[in-house]
């Protein structure tokens, strides 16, 4: 593995797990919310676990489509610094470690994969 490509991978791991201590702090931590403690399990920290396993491993694979679940968080953030003044710290807190985690998952899964070999074939026209 070279530097930049570690680089990348430590980028992805720290933003990847703060995120997710960010986002348990926010729902568990402060008494903000109506909303059931289930239902906020289920809705904002399950799904930073479906991919954990995958980077804590440092699979690229699981870097790229990791990024699709790092895109409800981001939109969750750009929400709440809209309609949750009271709250825009914690927005504001969850957009940066998104966006870092996106950055760094992307940078991860793209270099390690090509270092690996395992980026998608181009298909090359075949002569009749």
């Amino acid at each position: 593995m070279t530097a930049a490509i570690a680089r990348y991978r430590w980028l992805a791991l720290v933003s990847y797990f703060a995120l997710f201590i960010c986002v348990v702090t926010w729902q568990f931590g402060t008494s903000h919310s109506e909303q059931s403690a289930l239902f906020r399990a289920l809705f904002y920290v399950l799904p930073l676990l479906f991919p954990m396993y995958g980077i804590a491993k440092g699979k690229p694979y699981t870097h790229a489509w990791a990024n699709f679940i790092l895109m409800w968080y981001f939109l969750h953030s750009l929400t709440m610094l809209y309609i949750a003044p009271e709250q825009r710290l914690w927005a504001l807190t969850e957009l940066v470690l998104t966006t870092l985690a996106f950055a760094g998952c992307t940078l991860y899964a793209r270099h390690q994969g090509r270092a690996l070999g395992l980026g998608l074939k181009k298909l090359k026209d075949e002569k009749n």
